[in-house]
């Protein structure tokens, strides 16, 4: 073989051995780093009512994902038993409070749709009121200042049904008693809306409109302060279209709704309540 030759053949043999030397060294790496990130699941051993016992410690700590992630590997592992239907509530809840209204409220659907003869089923339509009561309002704006009666009305409708719903089902319940209670803020606020809406409209010359709005807080809703704003709306859009039959019917019915109301008075307080 000539000199080049061996040459050649030394270095053919060199970068062999390089090669192999960087491949065995990746292959180091990659195993070193997959032992690295192997996660160990504690859990695995636990049995049903143990991992719900960690579940509620996490809660307890708030620590809510990782109550949320514990209630889930329960979920799996004992499917269909009662332990594993709490847990489908508890989940819901967890999501709650660690402000994810949109899981919350699909966790809990998901148990009122799969589970119609459960005995929690009460406690499910309350905690569906209580996420949607709640739900992106701030507690009807209690970080913003901002009126509920300003603001969107369909989760306050939502929660009015979901709570409707365990009243009319569960009169017994031992949350019915709350749900009434947050219904009748509820029913005051989305009447308190109508007249926000009316108005609206009555400012911006749109009577009809205005009436209309107005009218369907008349209609819906009984024995809150907003009826009283509600009539007077549309008493004072009938006098400004000159429409006086009707401007003297709705002041009636608004003397005879409200006899001390201060709209009834000579200065009739309106025209300054309607501007602002």
């Amino acid at each position: 073989m000539t000199l080049s030759g061996k040459l050649s053949a030394l270095y053919s043999d060199a970068q062999h051995r390089w090669r192999l030397g960087a491949v065995m060294v990746l292959a180091c790496a990659v195993a070193l780093g997959a032992c690295s990130t192997t996660v160990v699941d504690k859990t695995l051993g636990m049995k049903p009512a143990e991992l719900y016992a960690e579940a509620k410690d996490e809660m307890s700590n708030q620590q809510f994902e990782k109550a949320i992630v514990l209630y889930e590997k329960l979920e799996a592992r004992a499917a269909g038993t009662p332990l594993a239907l709490q847990a489908q509530l508890d989940k819901a809840y967890a999501y709650y409070l660690s402000h994810e209204p949109v899981m919350a409220l699909g966790a809990v659907d998901r148990f009122i749709r799969l589970n119609p003869a459960s005995p929690a089923l009460d406690y499910a339509y309350y905690l569906k009121g209580v996420v949607t009561f709640n739900n992106d309002l701030g507690m009807f704006g209690r970080y913003t200042g901002q009126d509920l009666a300003e603001r969107d009305q369909k989760a306050a409708r939502e929660s009015f049904e979901a709570f409707r719903e365990l009243v009319t089902r569960f009169p017994d319940s031992r949350y019915a008693e709350d749900a009434r209670q947050r219904m009748g803020f509820t029913v005051a606020a989305l009447a308190k809306y109508d007249v926000f809406v009316a108005k609206y409209y009555f400012r911006r010359g749109a009577y009809l409109a205005a009436i209309n709005r107005a009218q369907n807080a008349v209609a819906e809703y009984r024995n809150v302060p907003a009826v009283e704003d509600a009539l007077f709306v549309i008493y004072k859009a009938y006098d400004v279209m000159g429409l006086t039959a009707m401007r003297d019917d709705a002041r009636r019915v608004l003397a005879a709704s409200f006899p001390d109301s201060a709209y009834l008075g000579p200065a009739g307080e309106g025209s300054d309540w309607l501007k602002r």
